[in-house]
């Protein structure tokens, strides 16, 4: 993997890491409560991304969405009750956040070893990092301290501050600058997408309705993915046709081919 794509995507998590929360954030703040936080969500991570490698995408993304939607507080976790609408529900996270399951697991055995100490919100930071981590990237070390929302906002899910798969690079530029995060630090993070697969829903109109794109990349995309609108919507295909399941710079390598 490219050093230089490394050390800029761990510089910019940090940093929305780090303005994501009121609380004076730090890698010791579990030192002495739960010492054993650490190793407990590695062990779990590392566990389901053996039996499904697509997870450490799907973990990776499910933190991303919770921290553009009013900070990294866990609030994408919440589910429906009677005074609030879930974020899960919402366009860009309807029937495509994963790993719901894992992060349930992770905190069932973090509370077995220090009860009501570690917040869901840091379970999902550390589960992030180490699927990371475990599919070939870089190492951080990530900023603990994080208070658990204790609602969820479909409303401003919905509000247009999650980036969607049509949107173009103007919009993902003021999307991303609407975070604090530059035109740079953007194509840092998109370069997470070098792991992880996307659903023929979302890339069906690019394929079929575009013209500059590839004609024998768009040929093998409608190999899995037909034309007609509900046909196929849930197919998969790697972002990464090279190395889908390693985190490396082949995205970038990619694009410029």
């Amino acid at each position: 993997m490219a050093s230089s794509f490394g050390v800029l995507f761990v510089v910019v998590v940090w940093m929305m890491m780090g303005s994501s929360s009121y609380a004076q954030l730090s890698t010791k703040f579990y030192s002495k409560s739960c010492p054993k936080v650490l190793s407990t969500v590695e062990l779990v991570v590392k566990t389901a991304v053996s039996k499904e490698q697509r997870l450490g995408a799907s973990l990776l993304r499910l933190f991303f969405h919770d921290c553009f939607v009013n900070g990294c507080d866990g609030s994408v976790l919440l589910d429906d009750t009677s005074s609030f609408t879930e974020e899960q529900t919402a366009t860009p996270n309807n029937g495509s956040l994963r790993g719901f399951e894992v992060v349930d697991e992770i905190k069932a055995k973090v509370e077995k070893v220090c009860p009501g100490v570690v917040s869901c919100a840091d379970i999902l930071a550390i589960a992030a990092r180490d699927s990371v981590v475990i599919l070939g990237g870089p190492d951080w070390d990530v900023k603990l301290g994080r208070r658990d929302s204790k609602t969820a906002s479909f409303s401003d899910a919905n509000s247009g501050v999650l980036p969607l798969g049509s949107a173009n690079l103007s919009q993902l530029i003021s999307l991303f600058q609407a975070q604090g995060l530059s035109t740079r630090d953007m194509v840092a993070l998109s370069g997470a997408r070098t792991i992880g697969k996307a659903r023929c829903l979302v890339f069906r109109n690019r394929i079929y309705n575009e013209t500059n794109i590839d004609t024998s990349f768009a040929k093998t995309r409608r190999s899995s993915c037909p034309r007609t609108s509900g046909s196929g919507d849930n197919n998969l295909a790697p972002i990464d046709l090279a190395t889908p399941n390693s985190f490396d710079s082949k995205y970038f390598k990619n694009l410029l081919n």
